[in-house]
């Protein structure tokens, strides 16, 4: 399976001397291409399966700024205030009878300054973080939801299991 993603980075300042390593769309295209693979193989999890035949799968990743996710939080989920990421599933609008060789998967848009912040109060590095967020995105472009206690903890242990995998061949 092939990944096309597209990699964007507006409205934050890359101060931290890693920002750039960590937000660098070659090392985030072979991390979400491993995660998809693991999660495509693995015939007890809920996958499309669309998703599971495609022979490659497109999405975007933005990292953005407070006020830029709060004004989509605000737009899509009417709720006030940033939040730490968004997806958007493309699947969600998909005519469930679309097949081909390559499957639009939608967006998942981080803040960066939320991302900081939460890598701070939970004692971990800022790549840590990011990389709960977007599998915690991508899952959401597949179907994964949280609407109850049970769901929200199936979907908390599958990126666990994700995030386990390591980060680019580093440790996660």
């Amino acid at each position: 399976m092939e990944l096309d993603l597209a990699v964007e980075v507006e409205g934050v300042e890359l101060n931290a001397p890693d920002s750039s390593e960590l937000l660098s769309a070659p090392i985030w295209e072979q991390q979400i291409t491993r995660w998809l693979s693991n999660l495509c193989v693995d015939p007890g999890l809920p996958v499309p399966s669309l998703v599971r035949c495609a022979e490659e799968l497109s999405l975007s990743l933005r990292f953005t700024s407070d006020a830029s996710i709060a004004e989509l939080n605000s737009t899509w989920r009417q709720k006030a205030g940033p939040t730490d990421v968004l997806s958007f599933a493309a699947l969600e609008e998909a005519d469930s009878g679309m097949e081909g060789p390559s499957i639009e998967l939608g967006d998942i848009v981080v803040s960066l300054e939320t991302a900081r912040r939460q890598a701070l109060e939970q004692g971990h590095d800022l790549g840590k973080e990011l990389r709960w967020l977007v599998s915690h995105g991508v899952l959401h472009l597949l179907g994964w939801d949280h609407p109850d206690e049970d769901s929200l903890a199936a979907m908390l242990a599958l990126q666990e299991r994700l995030l386990a995998d390591g980060w680019s061949g580093q440790p996660g």
